[in-house]
């Protein structure tokens, strides 16, 4: 929690208690379902919290925005998202129901009436939204396929409309059929070492 609010100290008391029960309900949680790697729940706030909200310090959403979490497991990163970012619509998606059961079980204690969570495949899901955010789910081009008819047309932020994907590694050859994608590094952001390799990678996305 003292890394976090070093990196987003001006968060309310509100957001400052929902982002405190995380630990809580996510250890919780994953004694009975498990949604996070035994070793990775006690780094919950470094490598899932901090981690998803990369996204934030890439682009911040505005009041109004709809975000599309494919894949979100356990919720990430559209948990913290949803936090951070009170005024936006999240609808997080995964195929898997007690993922989700999970998902809908942390939303709900900590009272976050702008998560929508349901079992369904992306390809699936209706509805247009500004920006599509996932972590590391699938390859990118099997992602784009899933994902490009659901963008919304008209933008309202800084970066296109489109796809903000948290992935490490070299990217090179994932991204080879992306010539306008843009990647952050998170180490501009963040100075654990667990981010050295870790990328937001955007790609503006028009409808089709």
């Amino acid at each position: 929690m003292k890394t976090l609010l070093n990196h987003f100290p001006n968060i309310t008391e509100t957001q400052k208690k929902q982002f405190s029960k995380l630990e809580e309900l996510y250890k919780f949680w994953n004694a009975q379902i498990n949604v996070i790697s035994r070793k990775d729940i006690d780094e919950l706030y470094t490598k899932h919290v901090l981690h998803s909200l990369g996204i934030a310090k890439v682009q911040a959403f505005k009041p109004g925005t709809k975000v599309l979490d494919v894949g979100t497991g356990g919720g990430f990163p559209g948990i913290p998202l949803a936090i951070l970012f009170p005024e936006t619509s999240f609808y997080l998606v995964d195929s898997i129901g007690k993922k989700i059961k999970v998902v809908n079980e942390v939303a709900t204690a900590l009272d976050l009436k702008n998560v929508k969570a349901e079992q369904i495949r992306a390809e699936n899901v209706k509805g247009e939204f500004d920006f599509i955010v996932s972590r590391a789910v699938t390859k990118m081009d099997d992602f784009v396929k899933w994902t490009r008819k659901k963008i919304a047309k008209k933008q309202h932020h800084e970066i296109k409309n489109g796809i903000l994907y948290l992935k490490g590694g070299d990217l090179t050859d994932e991204l080879a059929n992306f010539s306008n994608a843009t990647l952050y590094n998170l180490t501009d952001y963040f100075d654990d070492e667990f981010f050295e390799t870790k990328k937001v990678v955007h790609i503006p996305l028009k409808k089709r």
